[in-house]
């Protein structure tokens, strides 16, 4: 007797992968010391607030990159406490699945137009673009994680073991 393979959308490997990568963030953002949240390793580095909420921040609304183009004018105000920010990037990340959940498949190989460097825009096929900011939410749990180290914090497992959280 034959296997029969159920075929997987684009949408549905990226839903699995925002699934797979949501315990790991949270784990991160609620290890992280509220009281070190203006914490900024460098005069030119992103405080650990701002960059917790840039995390929030890529869990887009889909509906943007569904556009024809995307509008990029900033990130919404920063929230005034870090329990509000774990607040916010769980409702952004369970906003995001639902609606990514309703867009047709083949809408992911459309395009929008994309900013690319100051004045200059770009045609980017939309599931690229959609990969590209669950990438950077991957970078930015990256570099809280160095922050969350630097100020005492215990690291959880993200990958694998840590020095912290061992298997």
């Amino acid at each position: 007797m034959a296997t029969q393979v159920q075929a997987v959308t684009e949408k549905e490997i990226h839903i699995a992968h925002q699934e797979l990568e949501h315990p790991t963030t949270m784990r991160v953002l609620k290890a992280y010391p509220p009281a070190k949240a203006s914490f900024r390793p460098h005069d030119t580095s992103m405080t650990a607030m701002e960059t917790a909420w840039m995390m929030a921040c890529v869990q887009l609304d889909p509906d943007e990159v569904m556009a024809d183009e995307m509008k990029m004018t900033g990130p919404p105000p920063i929230p005034k406490t870090w329990q509000e920010l774990v607040a916010a990037y769980e409702k952004a990340h369970t906003e995001f699945v639902r609606k990514l959940r309703a867009i047709p498949d083949e809408a992911l190989n459309g395009t929008v137009r994309v900013p690319v460097a100051k004045d200059r825009m770009e045609e980017h096929r939309r599931g690229d673009v959609l990969w590209y900011f669950l990438h950077a939410l991957v970078h930015h749990r990256g570099q809280l994680s160095v922050y969350l180290r630097m100020v005492g914090g215990k690291v959880p497992s993200i990958y694998g073991p840590s020095g912290d959280e061992p298997w």
